[in-house]
């Protein structure tokens, strides 16, 4: 149809391979956000997670609570209401990202 050209190969695709795939989880994800910005009274632009003492080993530990948890049947975590599993993919998140900076 087009002679348009893009030169994208390689890149991420971030809409297309991610929003696209995981628009429900990623949703579920940012609720746990918003539970962690209103529990701790931080604004998202603080970043305040990045700045956890020793954040790797804590999000890793909280990220295999949240496992377990699911694991032996409970679905739902009963502090924030949220589901385990969204409460993993969150610091599964948390710790590439720590990673990858």
């Amino acid at each position: 149809m087009s002679d348009g050209k893009k030169y994208d190969a390689g890149k991420a695709p971030l809409a297309q391979g991610c929003l696209a795939y995981f628009a429900k989880a990623l949703t579920e994800v940012a609720d746990v956000s918003a539970y962690g910005a209103n529990k701790y009274n931080v604004l998202y632009s603080a970043q305040n997670w990045r700045n956890v003492e020793g954040a790797e080993g804590r999000y890793l530990d909280a990220l295999v609570r949240h496992v377990a948890a699911h694991a032996s049947g409970d679905a739902v975590d009963s502090e924030s209401g949220k589901r385990h599993l969204a409460h993993a993919a969150w610091n599964a998140l948390a710790l590439l990202e720590l990673i990858k900076t």
